[in-house]
């Protein structure tokens, strides 16, 4: 069965997250505003840059999770099948 994220991943997910909202508020703004096509390209580059980063640690944090424990070993191929589709799902 799948874990949460434990405490500090979590809160460093949740900066990110944050981060993430703040530039599409910038986004909105720059939308708004009528800033420049290719200005508000890249901020939405920056934005998916920053989201694809944190799904790679969320995947990556899972799978630490599920190496260290030894309880999870048990399950290690439902565990492994699950990785496998969170990261063909990302991609």
């Amino acid at each position: 069965m799948p874990q949460a994220l434990p405490r500090p991943s979590m809160s460093s997910a949740l900066v990110r997250l944050k981060r993430v909202e703040g530039q599409a508020r910038g986004v909105q703004q720059m939308l708004l505003d009528g800033r420049p096509c290719d200005e508000v390209i890249m901020q939405l580059s920056a934005m998916r840059a920053a989201i694809n980063k944190l799904a790679v640690i969320i995947i990556t944090e899972s799978l630490e999770q599920c190496l260290r424990n030894p309880t999870a070993r048990a399950n290690a191929e439902e565990e492994l099948a699950q990785a496998k589709r969170a990261l063909l799902h990302f991609s």
